[in-house]
């Protein structure tokens, strides 16, 4: 059994939350790039190329990428054999998260009641979801989210007779109704399948996934590129301005479903999808 004391793991979070949100993920500046090079139009081409621009300067001054830094949402995959002393683990992360956000002098964002709307001053508590491993190792994601993109995603239950091309409609018509407000061009992480709450999880987790690896099944593959066709035919372009490039990829990820169902949900973000990870 391997010990681990959570002053560890609080630290280890607020660092990675100042991180996230000071720095693009890998290679999704180059992206960008890649991106305005494709663009036809003279105008988000520009939009593009300053956003990288912006980057650069975030990482210079040692400022946020984007104002808006986010709601901290946390994936713990834990080892079984990883035995954490010294307090409570999820007590830990949230003093994390609290003095990366206070001591990074990042944006508070979160109220302590959805309704009564006070704000909790120091961007706690985080939005924590926990998964039991093998091994005596712990891989943490901490995953910043605005909420400009996040109030722009959908979820819908589809009847099992919905086939694939239903599905890429869906998440078409989702970043169609979104246009110009998740500030694109967007990223889109879409779950297919498990139940309600699981899809939603799954589009998270497909969000964060490293735009460079695509889906291991071949058909799901060709629907990660069927909708990433579909979004950037609409028109919508880099802020909204009209250009041929609106989204930068569409990630998807499934899980086994009820004879009855076919849950789908699409979980949008901007180009400042931030994620930083680290293995314990």
């Amino acid at each position: 059994m391997r010990e681990i004391e959570v002053s560890f793991v609080r630290d280890t979070v607020a660092r990675l939350c100042e991180e996230a949100n000071l720095f693009l993920p890998e290679g999704m500046q180059e992206l960008i790039r890649e991106t305005a090079e494709k663009e036809e139009s003279p105008l988000c081409k520009n939009v593009l190329n300053d956003l990288c621009a912006n980057a650069d300067c975030a990482k210079e001054l040692g400022v946020p990428i984007c104002q808006d830094t986010g709601m901290a949402v946390i994936f713990l995959e834990i080892g079984q054999d990883v035995h954490f002393v010294g307090g409570e683990l999820y007590r830990a992360i949230n003093e994390g998260v609290a003095k990366g956000y206070i001591d990074g002098k990042l944006r508070l964002s979160v109220v302590g009641d959805p309704l009564r709307r006070v704000n909790t001053n120091d961007n706690a508590p985080a939005i924590i979801h926990t998964t039991i491993v093998s091994g005596d190792r712990v891989h943490i994601t901490v995953a910043p989210k605005g909420f400009g993109s996040e109030n722009m995603s959908a979820m819908k239950m589809f009847t099992p007779s919905a086939i694939a091309d239903d599905i890429v409609d869906f998440v078409v018509s989702a970043a169609d109704k979104a246009g110009s407000n998740p500030c694109p061009p967007i990223t889109v992480g879409v779950g297919i399948g498990g139940d309600f709450e699981y899809a939603a999880l799954l589009a998270k987790k497909a969000l964060c996934r490293d735009f460079r690896v695509r889906n291991g099944d071949p058909f799901y593959a060709e629907m990660e590129q069927k909708c990433l066709e579909g979004i950037n035919e609409l028109g919508i372009g880099a802020q909204g301005f009209g250009g041929t490039q609106t989204a930068l990829y569409v990630n998807i990820e499934t899980f086994p479903t009820h004879i009855a169902g076919l849950p789908v949900a699409v979980n949008i973000g901007c180009h400042v999808t931030r994620h930083k990870e680290i293995v314990l």
